[in-house]
């Protein structure tokens, strides 16, 4: 996994910090939590550490790393490049997409304006995502999505931190280079960078030859627009759940495309109290639907089941 592009908007002092920790936590470094005056926080294979000023990991915050007002100044200025305005977007998201497809979010003033956020000033906190592509993580569910060359509308369920968004980027990929089923033009509505992680437009990960991303965009206009404009065979969104995402996704599917989706829930029961999920799960919109959880680690498969949430396979991990 490549730090480096972590590395060069830290300031310094921290980035030595985070440089001097085991190989075995950078490794599997999953957030770096950065708060102005209170304990430096790493978050590695699920579990949580604070940085001690000795550069040892603690479960107590005590005797911890204080990044300082100055540090939070000058990584904003460094995640920046020193020039916040042409950020303002991005601040008023509450979040900035790095080189290598990994997300710096971000929390301090908030200012309004009708009621509205307009941009976040005097930024106290960072929550740095490590972003990870493990391509070859959709393969084990193209048998359960595919059925003789026809592809299967999925919604992925997942709690937080359970590989879905992984899996999604995955699938995408290998629907666009034709991986078990003939090769689809595959459009992305990113409404957070993360799928496909863009930088200035450009994808930072392998989303596939045939693929086309619209990024920072609201899902339910982008699906539309990505219809329109760029005729895609797969249509692939996150996090649905509004009124506007299922209005849509009907439009999508009359249109004859097909749909890889994803919804927060640790089970088709919890996703089902939310309204627009239960119609959509209930007019067996979605041909497939995946539970995923961290049980055996991060992507691990509890269950897939067909529209009607009949049970047709459990327990495969996919890390």
């Amino acid at each position: 996994m490549d730090l480096k592009p972590i590395y060069q908007v830290l300031p310094l002092s921290i980035r030595n910090r985070i440089q001097s920790l085991p190989r075995t936590i950078l490794s599997g470094l999953e957030e770096v939590r950065i708060r102005q005056d209170r304990p430096l926080e790493v978050i590695a294979a699920g579990k949580t550490w604070f940085v001690s000023s000795n550069q040892q990991l603690k479960l107590d915050p005590r005797d911890s790393v204080l990044p300082t007002r100055e540090e939070c100044h000058k990584l904003l200025n460094l995640i920046s490049n020193h020039s916040l305005y042409a950020l303002e977007e991005e601040l008023r998201l509450g979040y900035i997409t790095v080189e290598g497809g990994h997300r710096i979010g971000l929390a301090g003033k908030v200012v309004t304006e009708g009621g509205k956020v307009r941009h976040v000033r005097d930024v106290t906190a960072f929550n740095i995502r490590i972003a990870r592509q493990i391509k070859g993580v959709g393969k084990a569910l193209l048998s359960s999505i595919v059925d003789q060359d026809r592809i299967k509308n999925l919604l992925i369920v997942s709690p937080p931190g359970c590989g879905k968004t992984t899996l999604l980027r995955d699938l995408a990929r290998l629907v666009s280079i034709g991986e078990g089923c003939s090769a689809r033009k595959v459009g992305i509505v990113d409404e957070r960078s993360e799928i496909a992680g863009c930088v200035a437009g450009v994808p930072q990960h392998d989303i596939g030859p045939r693929t086309d991303v619209l990024d920072a965009c609201p899902k339910a206009e982008g699906m539309m627009m990505l219809i329109r404009s760029m005729s895609p065979e797969v249509l692939v969104v996150d996090e649905i759940g509004r009124r506007e995402d299922a209005d849509a996704i009907h439009e999508a599917i009359y249109a004859g495309v097909h749909l890889f989706t994803t919804a927060h829930g640790s089970s088709i029961q919890e996703v089902r109290k939310r309204p627009i999920l239960r119609e959509l799960i209930e007019e067996e919109v979605f041909e497939r639907i995946v539970v995923l959880s961290r049980r055996s680690g991060p992507g691990t498969i509890e269950a897939v089941y067909d529209g009607k949430c009949q049970l047709i396979r459990s327990t495969t991990c996919l890390s």
